[in-house]
């Protein structure tokens, strides 16, 4: 896989009206903060979003963020084979945030949690639900070590299946419509 162009928080600000800034993590992590002006489009929602990306692209530079940069990473290896150019963002919305640049945040009261926290509760969640069912029956002990594992697998391969298990539920994915209306936009 070849490393896709990127782009620092410093050098986006500067240059921001000159991208169409497409966030691919989930709606409730896009609603917690995103870039000025971005677009949701989840990556696993990318494939039927081609379309409207392509025609994107001919007008302005496509800039892919996510909460880190592996997922926009991801989008634009996902985009290059389809012919699309795109950068991505280097070190997410954690970057741009931490080096004090803007954010806009969704008008909800109940923004979901980011991705990261949300995996954090669920592996967390199922250790100690492994750990206290051991008590009484050993073999749910079993369940600990498969997270721990798993978890050890996700830092050495730097990807994170439960983060796409998380991602499909409910909570994190788009509305249709607001999905749509994001394509339309983009596709004018």
């Amino acid at each position: 896989m070849n490393t896709p162009a990127a782009v620092h928080p410093v050098q986006a600000v500067e240059h921001l009206g000159t991208y169409t800034v497409i966030d691919v993590r989930t709606p409730g992590e896009f609603a917690v903060g995103h870039l000025p002006g971005a677009h949701n489009i989840p990556l696993d929602h990318l494939g039927a979003a081609l379309p409207a990306l392509k025609t994107a692209a001919t007008r302005r530079t496509l800039l892919m963020v996510c909460a880190s940069g592996n997922r926009s990473a991801a989008a634009c290896a996902q985009l290059a084979d389809a012919d699309i150019p795109a950068t991505t963002l280097t070190g997410g919305t954690a970057a741009w945030i931490e080096q004090g640049h803007p954010v806009d945040r969704a008008n909800t009261a109940k923004a979901s949690w980011a991705m990261e926290r949300q995996v954090r509760f669920a592996a967390g969640s199922l250790v100690v639900a492994g750990l206290a069912l051991g008590t009484r029956y050993r073999p749910a002990r079993w369940l600990s070590a498969a997270i721990g594992g798993g978890l050890v697998f996700s830092a050495l391969t730097n990807t994170c299946g439960m983060a796409a298990v998380l991602a499909k539920l409910p909570h994190n994915q788009p509305r249709t419509t607001d999905l749509d209306a994001t394509l339309r936009a983009l596709g004018q």
